[in-house]
């Protein structure tokens, strides 16, 4: 997990501080004094909270040996600094908070490389978009941030990102019904900025009801080249999964959102959007059922759209009646793509 720590602005009051911590849910906040019965641990220069912070080095050796957890502040300015890095070290601190007043990618990335394992490096951030930047910079990130927000909603954004990370997805099994050619629409190819795995692809489907696991353009194939980054999802009109077990059409993806990729064995991860690239194609319907219910989805005819199932994939163009695939199968309706259980919506 990664670490959350939050510096608000020391001239407020201790009610108001209390009330941030409360929500902002920190696992460490900064503060200039310990407070009785903070409900959050406590990080700050003077002892007597959880963790002491300071920039010397001789009081970190000192915190250490009574036992006291340190986190050692080191200011990168200059490659030179790194030295100092090195020298930090020494005292084993728990954590190194890190400031980096012009904030480069670069220090960080000596500093991820230098440090790992031997100490938790946390980076002082601004605001929501550093934060992200942090926490993925050489791909596994920083251990963690320390927000001084220039904007409150800068708080709940940060929050959300290290601590409401996507659960698993239930998966079902679908036997299909019924697969046939339809006419020719205007299909969703979503293009992401990772590698997908095999087995892994986004769930859509005609229905919020019962969403149809499409697989990542990661297979080989005799007339194209794969396309790892790639599910070609289907029509505009396609319900999606998104993140935070939300669902929303493919006609409103764009650059820069994030969708939730899902794998045969239900794990998810977050990615970004690269592209998305709308084309009018041929397309296929495909009807299965779970159980007595029936769930449809349409796809375009192609032999790079694959469905999966437990074993693996299958291109549409070879399933066919019996076949078993994975659906997201769930009663209820949705309202702007939030679950209603008790509201009857119909959708054929």
């Amino acid at each position: 997990m990664k670490q959350f720590w939050l510096e608000p602005n020391h001239d407020l009051s201790e009610d108001h501080l209390r009330k941030i911590a409360e929500e902002a849910r920190p696992h460490t906040i900064i503060l200039p004094k310990p407070l009785a019965g903070f409900p959050a641990k406590v990080a700050s220069p003077v002892e007597g909270g959880d963790i002491l912070v300071t920039c010397d080095l001789t009081t970190a050796y000192a915190a250490k040996q009574k036992g006291i957890p340190v986190a050692l502040q080191i200011t990168i300015e200059h490659r030179n600094d790194m030295e100092r890095v090195s020298q930090s070290l020494q005292a084993s601190p728990e954590y190194l908070l890190i400031d980096c007043p012009n904030w480069k990618i670069i220090p960080v990335e000596n500093l991820i490389a230098e440090t790992r394992g031997r100490s938790k490096i946390l980076v002082r951030t601004r605001n929501f978009e550093e934060s992200k930047t942090a926490l993925s910079i050489l791909e596994k990130g920083t251990d963690g941030i320390s927000l001084t927000p220039d904007h409150p909603s800068d708080v709940i954004k940060t929050r959300d990102l290290i601590l409401d990370q996507p659960e698993p997805v239930s998966l079902s099994l679908a036997k299909v019904t019924g697969i046939r050619p339809i006419g020719t629409g205007a299909r969703v190819c979503v293009d992401t900025c990772e590698i997908l795995h095999d087995g892994e692809g986004l769930l859509t489907g005609s229905s919020s009801q019962g969403l149809f696991l499409i697989e990542g353009e990661v297979h080989s194939n005799p007339h194209v080249n794969p396309r790892p980054f790639r599910v070609n999802a289907g029509p505009v009109a396609l319900y999606l999964l998104a993140p935070k077990g939300k669902t929303q059409y493919l006609s409103e993806l764009t650059a820069g959102q994030s969708v939730l990729l899902v794998d045969k064995e239900g794990r998810t991860r977050t990615v970004d959007i690269a592209r998305v690239k709308i084309e009018r194609r041929p397309l296929m319907l495909i009807e299965a059922s779970v159980g007595s219910d029936s769930v449809k989805t349409i796809v375009q005819n192609a032999e790079t759209v694959r469905l999966v199932n437990h074993a693996g994939s299958k291109s549409i163009s070879d399933i066919k009646p019996g076949d078993e695939v994975l659906v997201r199968y769930e009663e209820g309706g949705r309202h702007f793509g939030t679950r209603v259980p008790d509201e009857m919506i119909i959708e054929k």
